[in-house]
């Protein structure tokens, strides 16, 4: 998480100078700044400060150190569970197809819109409920 934080504090910084750079060159240049890049550059900085104190607090209440900060760690060691997955499972392909739906369907037509939800709530109901009916119920 060292180098994260590293990372982090290092872009930011170099985004400080990008946003000074790119307002003085355009005060230069034009004779007026942009404002629309110097915004933008200004809350990249602003994003970068953000994850970097995020990071640096995490890492600090923790206690310990990441296995990916140590030098001695195997592979194993930073190998956690991360949870139940269906491998064969088709609810995830008609939830995006939901989505897909829905942000169509804003520009379309709300009637489509009013399919996709329909869609989504079918496709959420299947996805939660997969394993108590049909082949795969505990």
């Amino acid at each position: 998480m060292r180098v994260n934080i590293v990372l982090f504090g290092v872009l930011g910084m170099f985004f400080v100078v990008l946003t000074g750079a790119y307002t003085l060159w355009n005060l230069t240049t034009y004779g007026r700044i942009e404002w629309v890049g110097s915004v933008a550059f200004a809350l990249l900085v602003a994003m970068c400060a953000l994850i970097g104190f995020f990071l640096a607090r995490s890492a600090r209440n923790q206690g310990g150190s990441l296995p990916e900060d140590r030098p001695e760690a195997t592979i194993d060691d930073g190998d956690p569970e991360l949870g139940f997955f269906s491998p064969y499972s088709w609810w995830p392909l008609v939830l995006a197809t939901s989505a897909a739906l829905a942000f169509a369907g804003l520009a379309i037509g709300i009637w489509l819109f009013a399919i996709a939800v329909a869609v989504f709530l079918i496709a959420i109901v299947g996805w939660v409920y997969e394993y108590y009916r049909g082949y795969h119920a505990r």
